[in-house]
């Protein structure tokens, strides 16, 4: 195993030469082994105490900050940006249903192969001793590796902290690992008893996040929470996509479930790759098993759109990924169909160009405190998530809706009023209150409906207003 980032080899040198032994563990020699480069490294320190491994610590790097008070771990920030987590070894014993109530307790003088034990997976579970260049690993982990497969070190110790179930699923999608039959059972076991029943939001919403995040394919993960009975015991708004139909000629990839999936997939492969993005993918269709009927014998989804609010909803809160989130993905959900059909009736002849990009600017008035860029990518991955538009194909509804918001400047428009209070009360004499407020709705109204688009129309509109 060969150490190529000279950041994290030096620090680690560093470090094993001022301790009795320390060893590389978990996440960093797993993607080394996997030809990965990565920038953060884990640390565990032998033959050396809490109280003076600190002083220590900062002593070699600086400032350490302590991350829990029970876990001890050393999280030391680099000028790289490199990021290096130094713990001593550790065994935990769960004394109560949630995740606080360990016994936790640190001792330097651990055997290696104890240390390993208490880690989730096999492929988790291989240390490095940079300077004995020796791979420590007791449990056959590389093997995993080459066989791309998650197996649970002990069941036991894995059994202490369900949330281990969550990791395996962002473990399994973000390194597209399949799990083995043993540590499947053992995993579906602990669902179907309620052992995840316990969890805080803010742990299992640290793993959802990886999830969306960081793997090429979510979709692995979602069918894995499926198998294991995640979805249909904590996800009640995800399970009532399973089974309901799509109309052919528009999905021919399937259910909701599996558009739901496609369509998440795509939304990974696309920028900007934001949480919103991500969940705008997961939700957007949240609406559909109210909505799906079979009308002259096809299947039809309409109003699923408006339908999708209250479920989107239900489903965010069931995390921690805050108001603005949940707020953005709502107002996400509500338009998600709208550039589809504003390119549809344009090129139909429905709607002049003006006309579109006035139901543009409305649509992005809607939209407001959603970036045009993350609505679009997710209105992409819905098409792209149909398997009718190929992955690297044109989506015209989307070149064309930012050519006409760039044109007409509606980015700008669609935060600013027609005629502000201000203006008003210059040019007409209005005095700020009631009155002014609900002239100023008037005026957005009429713009709204295509009455009135420039400031001398809105002028014009005021004075007819008024004078009645």
């Amino acid at each position: 195993m060969e150490i190529k980032d000279p950041i994290i080899k030096s620090a680690v040198e560093k470090l094993s030469r001022a301790v009795p032994r320390a060893l590389l563990v978990g996440g960093y020699v797993r993607d080394v082994l996997l030809g990965l480069d990565p920038k953060d490294a884990d640390i565990e320190v032998y033959g050396v105490n809490a109280d003076a491994l600190v002083p220590m610590v900062e002593e070699l790097f600086g400032r350490a900050d302590v991350q829990g008070e029970s876990f001890g771990v050393l999280k030391v920030r680099l000028e790289s940006g490199h990021e290096l987590d130094i713990s001593l070894p550790r065994r935990e014993s769960n004394t109560g249903k949630g995740h606080k109530d360990f016994f936790i307790d640190s001792d330097p003088s651990m055997a290696v192969e104890e240390a390993l034990r208490r880690r989730d997976f096999t492929v988790n579970a291989i240390a490095y001793d940079l300077l004995k260049e020796e791979v420590i690993d007791p449990f056959h982990g590389q093997e995993d590796l080459k066989a791309k497969v998650l197996r649970v070190v002990d069941e036991k110790t894995f059994q202490d902290d369900p949330l281990r179930v969550f990791r395996a699923v962002q473990f399994a999608a973000r390194l597209e690992f399949s799990i083995d039959k043993q540590s499947f059972i053992l995993m579906r076991e602990m669902v179907d008893r309620g052992d995840l029943d316990h969890l805080s939001k803010e742990r299992v919403t640290d793993e959802w996040k990886k999830l969306l995040l960081k793997a090429e394919k979510p979709s692995i993960g979602f069918e894995l929470m499926r198998n294991l009975g995640i979805i249909e015991r904590y996800y009640s708004e995800l399970e009532a996509l399973i089974g309901v139909p799509q109309e052919p000629e528009w999905h021919p990839e399937g259910d909701v479930w599996v558009h739901t999936l496609f369509a998440i997939d795509a939304a990974a492969s696309l920028e900007p790759r934001t949480l919103a993005t991500m969940l705008g993918a997961v939700c957007h269709d949240l609406g559909k098993p109210a909505a799906t009927k079979q009308i002259e014998g096809r299947w039809r989804a309409f109003g699923h759109e408006e339908l999708g609010a209250v479920p989107t909803k239900t489903f965010c809160r069931h995390f921690i990924f805050g108001g603005d989130i949940e707020k953005s993905v709502v107002a996400i959900t509500l338009d998600h169909l709208k550039p589809s059909a504003l390119y549809r009736n344009f090129h139909k002849g429905e709607m002049t160009e003006e006309q579109y990009a006035n139901a543009v600017r409305r649509l992005l008035k809607r939209l407001r405190g959603v970036s045009l860029e993350t609505f679009l990518a997710v209105t992409e991955a819905d098409v792209r998530g149909r398997g009718i538009t190929k992955e690297t194909g044109d989506y015209p509804e989307g070149k064309f809706l930012r050519d006409i918001v760039r044109r007409y400047g509606l980015e700008d428009a669609a935060k600013e009023f027609l005629l502000t209070g201000q203006e008003l009360m210059n040019e007409f004499g209005l005095k700020e209150g009631r009155e002014l407020g609900d002239l100023i709705e008037k005026i957005e109204k009429a713009r709204d409906e295509g009455k009135i688009s420039t400031k001398e129309e809105a002028r014009e509109f005021v004075k007819g207003t008024l004078s009645h």
